[in-house]
Parts: C-alpha cells; structure tokens; sequence
C-alpha cells in the first residue's frame, strides 16, 4: 500500500513539472443554417441553407504567475521523498513486530523443552517414589505429593505447547501467511547475542538517529513542504502573464466559387496575444490562504518537534531497558545457579530417603521458577539489544 503512494505521488510530481508546458488544443466545427427566400414580387421562394466548416487551433502558455507552478514542483519532488521515507518508517515498524513474534515463537519453545525436562525428571522421581512406598519407606502421602507435581507438570506442558502454537499463528499471521502446520523457523544460536554488558548513551544514539530514521526526515520534508504552501498561496496577490496564439480557418457553402482547398487556404487566421489578469479584490480569498498556511506551518514544525521528542523517549527507554535486562539476566543467572546447585543437594539426599517428598518439592518448584526467570530475563535481553541496534542505525538480524 505504501508503495502505491510512492507511485501515485511519482505521478503527481510529473503533473507538476507538466503544469509548465503550454497547452495546445484543437477544434472542429460544423454548422448548417437555413433562411426563407423571396422573388421579385414577395413571393416565397422557400428555403435555401448553407453549410459552415471551422478548424482552430489553440495554445496558451504561462510566463508569469508569482512563481506558482514552480513552487509547486519543488513542493510535489518533497512531497515524493516525504512518501518515500513514510514507506522506510512502515517497513521498520513492521520488522520490530516480526522481531518481536519470532522471538516469542523461540521463547514459547524453550519454555516446552524446559516443561518436557521437568516431566522426565519427575517421572524418574515418581517410579523411586513407588519402589519406596511398597518397601514402606516412604508413606502414602509422600508418594502421592510426586504423582501430583507430576500432573501439575503436565498441564504446565499443555499450557505451554498451546503458547508455543499460539506464537506460530501468529508470527504466520504477522507475516500474512496461511497457517500451516509445517510452518517452522531457523533457530539462532542466541548465546553470542547474550550479556555484551553494553554500556548506552542516550544522546549519542539520539543523535545518530536524528540523521538517520525516516520518520524524522519525512517530518522535516513535511515542514519544508508546508512553506511552499505559503509561497504558492501568496502568489495569487501577483499578477499572472499568459501567452497565447491559435491559427483558424474555414469553409462555407455560401460561396460556391471558391473549392473547399481554396476557401481553407485563403482563410487561415492566425492570432497572437498577451493577456494579463491582475488581483483587485478578491473577497479576502488570497490573504486568508496565506494565513491558513502560515498556521500549516505551525502545525508542521509541531509535528517535527513531536515525532523528534518521541524518539529521543524511545531510545531513553530503550536505553534504560538494555541496562535493566542486563542487569536481570546477571542476577536470573547468578538465581539460577545457586538454585539448581541446592536442588542438586536436595535431590540427592531425596534419593537416599533424607527427606521428604514435600521439602523435595518445594526447592525443585524454585529452580523452575529460577529457570523460567532466567529464560525470559535472557529474551528481554535479545528484544532490548536488538531496539538499541534499531534506533542506532544498524539492521535488524538474529
């Protein structure tokens, strides 16, 4: 869609410079007229006609016009890059979107691995935990306490394979694609992408955007634009000089000596003049299109300082995010590791039967809770790094 605006004002910037050429038109006519005719005494002699042939030629041309026509060619050229660098804006919006559902595909699919992880773990501690409870080892209640973190496990995968689905259809649908069920994606290998302790500066990637998002320039081309429309509306307080000529000529029946070559030939007229048109008054109509563009202008530069205040708070934003996923991450991983190296212990004592299902449990629930932290915490990270990369210039790519 955007790239038939591109189009359209490509069509509309040739109108533009066309609106300076002169114009040339042609014109055929014929007539007949009849009238009653009369003898030597007054008497009716019935009616007699005669037929008429005129050909015309015309062109006209502008010489002077307040410098209308030619601001209003620089006006349509910006107009074109303004349209341009609208297009550049919807496809980089688009590609965060898609950035943000493929990442979201991959994260949904990690967190099944890690719920069929858990689920293969706990069926091992299930089937220790049935040897134990028919050597009366352990009771009734600790054995059911495993069966039942093992069903809660199961529907944490259902939930999670139904995320996973629902992230493909939607990536698929983002990218107005049929769903299909063979539809698959490449897996990056994210690690490399993980913790580059990065430290951002705000402004220096505000300035580096400054010059380089489209937005920000379709917003200065609009202003630029937008004082074109005050020159061509000024121009109506100027006189305007046209030239034109045209070349005629004819035939009548009514002088039937003359072929109708003859006739042609001896009536060729040719014309030339110079016309001005000079603005008296013209109901406040001129000045009032001066001063609703005046205000266009305001409105533009509004516009301009607007769009560049909302990216400088993005890229704020996305600067104070990469330090707090960074952050984050450290800490999930720091989390992690300290919860999978006691869950480590508790396992092995809950193997050897020096404790209960229930302590077990209880430590194993938070290295899950520590993994999907840390899981999401490591996402974030990507996401964040990849909007620092955007609003600096450098393309998007995993």
């Amino acid at each position: 869609s955007s790239m038939l605006n591109i189009k359209s004002s490509e069509v509309s910037y040739d109108q533009a410079k066309s609106q300076k050429l002169p114009s040339v038109n042609g014109a055929i006519s014929q007539n007949f007229n009849w009238q009653k005719g009369e003898d030597a005494t007054g008497a009716s002699t019935g009616y007699s006609g005669n037929s008429n042939n005129n050909y015309q030629v015309s062109s006209s041309v502008s010489l002077s016009n307040g410098y209308k026509l030619t601001n209003r060619v620089k006006q349509a050229e910006l107009d074109l890059q303004s349209v341009k660098f609208n297009s550049e804006t919807i496809k980089e919006n688009i590609s965060l979107q898609i950035l943000n559902s493929f990442l979201q595909v991959l994260y949904a699919e990690e967190q099944v691995k890690n719920a069929q992880k858990q689920i293969e773990s706990t069926t091992e501690q299930l089937a220790l935990a049935n040897e134990r409870l028919t050597l009366s080892i352990i009771s009734k209640s600790d054995y059911l306490q495993v069966k039942s973190e093992l069903a809660s496990e199961k529907l944490t995968l259902a939930n999670a394979k139904s995320n996973f689905e629902i992230a493909r259809i939607s990536l698929m649908q983002l990218m107005e694609l049929p769903v299909n069920t063979a539809f698959d994606i490449v897996r990056p290998d994210l690690e490399k992408e993980l913790n580059q302790m990065r430290k951002p500066d705000a402004q220096s990637v505000y300035e580096t955007a400054l010059g380089i998002k489209p937005q920000v320039k379709s917003a200065e081309i609009n202003t630029e634009s937008a004082l074109y429309d005050e020159k061509i509306a000024k121009a109506d307080f100027y006189p305007s000089v046209n030239l034109n000529a045209g070349l005629g000529t004819g035939y009548t029946s009514a002088f039937p000596g003359q072929t109708y070559f003859d006739q042609l030939g001896n009536s060729v007229s040719p014309s030339v003049g110079l016309s001005v048109s000079i603005p008296i008054f013209q109901k406040n109509q001129v000045k009032n299109n001066v001063k609703l563009a005046q205000i266009g202008i305001e409105s533009a530069e509004l516009n301009q300082i607007n769009i560049k205040n909302q990216l400088r708070k993005n890229i704020e934003q996305a600067c104070a995010d990469v330090n707090s996923a960074q952050e984050q991450y450290e800490a999930g991983k720091e989390k992690y590791a300290s919860t999978e190296e006691s869950y480590l212990l508790a396992e092995e004592k809950f193997k050897n039967g020096l404790i209960n299902s229930i302590d077990f449990l209880v430590i194993k629930n938070s290295l899950i809770l520590a993994e999907s932290d840390l899981l999401q915490s490591k996402f974030n990270l990507v996401f964040s790094y990849k909007i620092l990369d955007f609003y600096a210039g450098i393309p998007i790519s995993l």
